[in-house]
């Protein structure tokens, strides 16, 4: 299995999980940096942001399955320019290299988001994966995201041959994600729009990686919703997290945000504002019906990352940050003198 974003949360994550499964004959990822989380067997290979270099990787190993988690959704971290050359060029250069002519893939796999439906006031209750937006495309997120999604629709009719899934998640919160939302509520605030308490939704972490593996082991082809069960109130999630709500004017709303943000006070993306605004809610009935079971209702994905914060706040956290070293890494997988169980 070849893993894109292998230095990223979501696909350090990911690869550690599919490396427990016994049924994973090799598991290899790409990244611009080293990985940083402790990894048993995954190979790491280096490669830009766009994956020009993933075709000769795909013919060089003979993968038979991509999963690609690396789709930025912050557009506080990068210019518009990086969005579109990670977002769109980046998924481009997978999927021509996944249906090139005698290709070993069998299987891709997108880690999307539920940005990709946006926020206005002409939503409805409740998206399915099928329901169009009411309404343009907004952000610059909200745009890769659609282009994103309109080449993967476009390569899954184009390989029936191929089992293509691709999975929506709504916004995460968990222990260790640092998202605007969580980057927010570690400083007990939580922005939000005068006049509006908007229902929204969370997935929590690990439900995440779990359904990454999931449809991955299980080759369920489609796409999925990802979110925890039920809604809750804006206002509600700073109040389980302990958090102040920082009410922003209705009007010019992103000039008080860039003020703020200015003063690193606090995150507020226009994909958060828009969300704090009018909320979104995704049916999730499809991915329950493959029989995937999530950990986390929305509101438990709430609680559980504000357990965290109360312990991170009271006893800190040690600097135990995994730092890849490739001949430590070549050591401990191929020395001899490395003692293996029968287990290995």
């Amino acid at each position: 299995m070849l893993i894109t974003g292998l230095d990223t949360f979501w696909g350090g994550r990911t690869a550690q999980a599919l490396e427990a499964e016994p049924s994973v004959d090799m598991v290899l990822g790409l990244g611009i940096t080293e990985p940083k989380v402790p990894l048993e067997r995954t190979e790491f290979v280096r490669a830009d942001q766009a994956y020009s270099i993933l075709s000769r990787i795909v013919r060089a190993t003979q993968v038979d399955t991509i999963v690609h988690t690396f789709l930025e959704t912050n557009s506080t971290r990068v210019s518009a320019r990086t969005l579109h050359e990670i977002n769109v060029i980046g998924t481009m250069n997978l999927l021509a290299a996944a249906g090139a002519v005698g290709t070993s893939v069998r299987q891709v796999v997108v880690k999307s988001s539920t940005h990709v439906y946006g926020s206005s006031a002409e939503d409805p209750s409740w998206f399915s994966e099928g329901t169009p937006r009411p309404s343009a495309p907004t952000t610059r997120v909200e745009r890769s995201l659609v282009e994103v999604e309109s080449l993967v629709s476009d390569f899954a009719e184009e390989n029936p041959d191929l089992t293509v899934s691709l999975l929506r998640f709504a916004n995460v919160l968990g222990t260790d994600i640092v998202t605007p939302i969580s980057q927010n509520l570690r400083k007990r605030v939580l922005p939000s729009v005068f006049g509006y308490d908007p229902l929204v939704q969370f997935v929590e972490e690990d439900d995440v990686v779990r359904s990454l593996e999931y449809v991955t082991h299980h080759r369920q082809g489609g796409v999925y919703n990802v979110a925890g069960s039920g809604k809750l109130p804006w206002s509600e999630v700073a109040g389980i997290a302990g958090a102040l709500l920082v009410p922003l004017p209705p009007v010019n709303t992103r000039i008080a945000a860039s003020l703020l943000g200015n003063l690193r006070f606090l995150q507020f993306p226009p994909e958060l504002e828009r969300l704090a605004r009018y909320g979104r809610g995704v049916d999730t009935r499809r991915i329950l019906e493959t029989g995937f079971t999530f950990r986390y209702t929305s509101a438990g994905a709430v609680t559980s990352f504000a357990r965290a914060n109360n312990l991170r706040r009271s006893v800190g956290r040690s600097d135990d940050r995994y730092r890849y070293e490739q001949d430590v890494e070549q050591f401990f997988r191929h020395s001899p003198a490395v003692v293996r169980t029968t287990d290995e």
